[in-house]
């Protein structure tokens, strides 16, 4: 049956990236996928379900409520259920995002940005989105970061195919710039949160090797990105729309401090992310109605949260939704603790392990993967394994578009072929991927 599943699961991801091949829409494959794969393992929990799964507190209460089926009970009110919170994190995370960056986009607050970039250098405009997306990375989050530069990027770019390897290295410097700091990236955070790295020592320890991981796509990729670009169309108006400078730059830096406060008011309140982002979401909301009165019936119809929320991609959601519960089942059936051990007893050593899961976090998801090796290795905090770890498991994912959440947004919000990104950025990706590993190694060896 687990063969069966892992079937189910790589004919769930051929489709995905055969998405324009078979004219099928990756969101679909990927329900299927991620509902089929749950409900073959709820169909046979008395060969799936790992021994030892089930806790004796759930055990003793599901006794003491005469539970008739104590394991899919506790599949489908533990597991699952834990599951579902996660992911509706994730999701109302990524729609508050998504919705605050197409605020701001809507009162023109973007253009403040682009409007100064005068580069048409194809070369020039690489490093400067390149750079913007590792330090703001660093700052945010490279989910967040993603869907800001993506929106900065359809203003910049209007040529299909340069836009597409714009984003394909914002994917790669997102992923890079979360890992040298513990609120960049989910892995990182989770590592710190449960006390193996520190905050001042994962950032020494990483932030040349994420530099480098960068740098090496950055100097590659500007061989190809040669010549100049065309103009992008104007597509703004300012006669047609009753957008004032100062509405402008009142929600760019409303929207941008609102995004940087998201890890500020987890840090404070140990609630999720996405209560921050809702927070600011609504308190966006209300600045835009107030100042809607000063707009045109046609501007105000157009720039409201109501239209915003209108031009939010739900098939990205629904993407993000599948490919979590995907991976959600594979980790409740115990099969990536299980690849994360194998690692373990296959490898000669903890620094190939740590290598190899961050390639592995390219095809499923890097949290279980992580959190095996946390169960695994009983090793101080701040120690080298944790660090590498932190690393690989931030980076490796960009060696493939849906190997990161970076990567799964990017290629929801542009449509990014999987075949594409495999030929033309993943080979830069695992180039940075190795010499930012390789720099790791050699800084640990000379200190």
């Amino acid at each position: 049956m687990t063969t069966i599943i892992l079937c189910v699961f790589v004919l769930g991801y051929m489709s995905i990236a055969l998405e324009h091949q078979l004219n099928i829409n990756k969101a679909a494959s990927a329900l299927l996928i991620g509902v089929i794969g749950w409900a073959l393992y709820v169909l046979n929990l008395e060969v799936l379900l790992p021994i030892g799964t089930i806790p004796e507190w759930f055990t003793d209460e599901a006794i003491a409520e005469d539970v008739e089926d104590i394991g899919r009970s506790f599949v489908i009110e533990s597991q699952h259920l834990h599951l579902t919170g996660e992911i509706a994190g994730i999701l109302f995370f990524l729609m508050g995002a998504m919705t605050i960056v197409e605020l701001v986009d809507a009162h023109e607050g973007f253009a403040l940005v682009t409007d100064r970039i005068r580069t048409r250098r194809k070369g020039t405009l690489l490093w400067i989105v390149g750079f913007m997306t590792f330090f703001m990375s660093a700052v945010l989050d490279n989910l967040t970061t993603t869907i800001v530069m993506v929106s900065l990027l359809r203003k910049l770019v209007d040529d299909r195919e340069d836009r597409l390897r714009y984003v394909g290295l914002v994917v790669i410097a997102a992923n890079a710039g979360g890992a040298w700091t513990v609120i960049g990236d989910v892995t990182t955070t989770m590592l710190w949160i449960k006390h193996k790295i520190g905050t001042v020592e994962v950032m020494s320890d990483l932030f040349f090797g994420s530099l480098v991981c960068l740098l090496v796509p950055l100097i590659g990729m500007s061989f190809v990105m040669r010549g100049y670009l065309q103009a992008p169309p104007q597509k703004r108006n300012h006669l047609d729309k009753s957008i004032r400078p100062w509405q402008q730059w009142l929600f760019l830096i409303l929207g941008l401090l609102g995004l940087i406060s998201v890890p500020v008011f987890k840090a404070t309140t140990h609630l999720p992310p996405y209560m921050g982002i809702m927070l600011n979401l609504g308190m966006l909301w209300v600045v835009s109605e107030l100042v809607s009165h000063t707009m045109d019936e046609a501007t105000r119809s157009s720039t409201g949260v109501l239209a915003a929320l209108r031009r939010v991609d739900m098939s990205t959601i629904l993407f993000f939704l599948g490919i979590l519960l995907a991976v959600g089942s594979l980790g409740a059936m115990g099969l990536l603790r299980n690849a994360a051990e194998w690692l373990d007893t296959v490898l000669p050593n903890r620094d190939v392990v740590a290598l190899a899961i961050g390639l592995v976090s390219a095809v499923v998801d890097n949290v279980p993967l992580v959190a095996g090796g946390i169960e695994m290795y009983a090793l101080p905090t701040n120690d080298n394994f944790w660090m590498l770890l932190a690393y690989c498991a931030g980076t490796g994912g960009s060696c493939l578009i849906i190997g990161s959440a970076a990567g799964v947004a990017a290629m929801g919000l542009e449509n990014i072929d999987f075949l594409w990104y495999l030929r033309r950025i993943a080979p830069w990706a695992f180039a940075g991927y190795a010499a930012g590993a390789l720099v790791i190694l050699l800084q640990r060896a000379l200190s």
